[in-house]
């Protein structure tokens, strides 16, 4: 009996690791899909569970993702770039460091 509940619950721990690797690793239109299945399959729980709460923020949660440009970022990817022209500068998240202003770390021991 020991070896059945043994094997189940590593079974269960196997199957949660390995949506858990899908969620963070999938798409986001699948990682919506999942909160969204989950918030409707919470909110069809029985009342004495009390899962009603977490299941509105599941749905509120699936619901955020949505309006993310192709790059996940602004909404307006390729709308507002072309007719504007911006300088290098502005545009650019990107830091540059010099690579001789780089130090390297010493210990304060």
């Amino acid at each position: 009996m020991n070896a059945v509940l043994d094997n189940f619950l590593v079974g269960v721990l196997l199957l949660a690791s390995v949506g858990y690797a899908v969620y963070k690793l999938g798409p986001r239109t699948l990682k919506r899909r999942i909160l969204q299945t989950l918030s409707r399959a919470m909110a069809a729980a029985p009342v004495s569970l009390r899962l009603a709460r977490a299941a509105q923020r599941l749905d509120a949660a699936s619901a955020a993702g949505k309006a993310q440009g192709a790059c996940g970022g602004c909404d307006n990817c390729g709308t507002e770039a072309s007719a504007e022209p911006q300088s290098s500068s502005a545009s650019s998240a990107e830091i540059k460091v010099p690579v001789a202003k780089i130090g390297r770390r010493t210990s304060a021991l």
